[in-house]
């Protein structure tokens, strides 16, 4: 794996990822749903048809931020919801919007968590995996704790390879989207370095790869809005 700009040692990626999203928490539902055009619904709504969760699902939500994907799997008949994350102000606003989350939410790390072996069917991380300081540590920790036939299921921005469609994205989120993150977060530091990290994440994280080589049988990687996002499906 290429060395990134945004590699940093374990305690300096906790702390700038805290430190990030934190400081955008209270406006970070707000631009997700502006800066998508409100399809970040449907690519969640996706994501949980392609992997198949249902009333039997025991859910953990990594890196669940303020909750939307953890609320549109309880929509969806999930009845066993548990989320984590490492911001606190995130957590917080996920706690006041689902009142059915008190006491199932924890702070923490994915590449550390407070979570029994074999204890969850599916873990999901939609929009985070980026952030991870340790990308196959955590999918190791994510084996652990996944039951016999368990699935973990990641959604998270690409680069699309159509070079038309390529350029328009990447002006979008190398101009657009940073000023409007900052208008309206007032944190500019935190949109620009999500398209500075999509596209470095990208070019150098095969997810497909360091899923297999941390457990995990079989991987599915399915394309969504004319490849800009992926779902990645893996089972134990």
């Amino acid at each position: 794996m290429k060395q990134s700009r945004y590699t940093f040692s374990e305690n300096e990626k906790k702390h700038e990822v805290r430190k990030m999203f934190d400081s955008i928490a209270r406006s970070y539902d707000f631009l997700n749903h502006l800066l998508s055009f409100g399809i970040d619904y449907y690519w969640r709504k996706k994501a949980i048809k392609l992997t198949g969760l249902n009333s039997n699902t025991v859910l953990l939500d990594v890196a669940c931020g303020t909750g939307d994907f953890a609320i549109e799997a309880k929509k969806h008949g999930v009845k066993k919801i548990y989320g984590a994350d490492f911001s606190f102000n995130m957590l917080s606003i996920f706690d006041k919007k689902a009142e059915w989350i008190r006491g199932k939410e924890f702070q923490t790390a994915a590449e550390h968590m407070p979570v029994k072996p074999a204890s969850v069917t599916n873990i999901t991380v939609a929009f985070g995996v980026r952030n991870f300081y340790d990308i196959p540590l955590a999918f190791r920790e994510f084996s652990r704790v996944l039951t016999p036939g368990g699935k973990a299921t990641i959604l998270e921005f690409r680069m699309p390879t159509n070079p038309l469609i390529k350029l328009v994205y990447r002006f979008y989120f190398k101009v657009i989207l940073p000023l409007v993150g900052k208008i309206f977060s007032g944190h500019s530091s935190a949109y620009n370095y999500l398209p500075d990290s999509v596209e470095e994440f990208d070019r150098n994280v095969d997810l497909k790869k360091i899923f297999l080589e941390s457990g995990f049988s079989k991987v599915d990687v399915h394309s969504l809005t004319f490849g800009t996002v992926q779902v990645v499906i893996a089972r134990v």
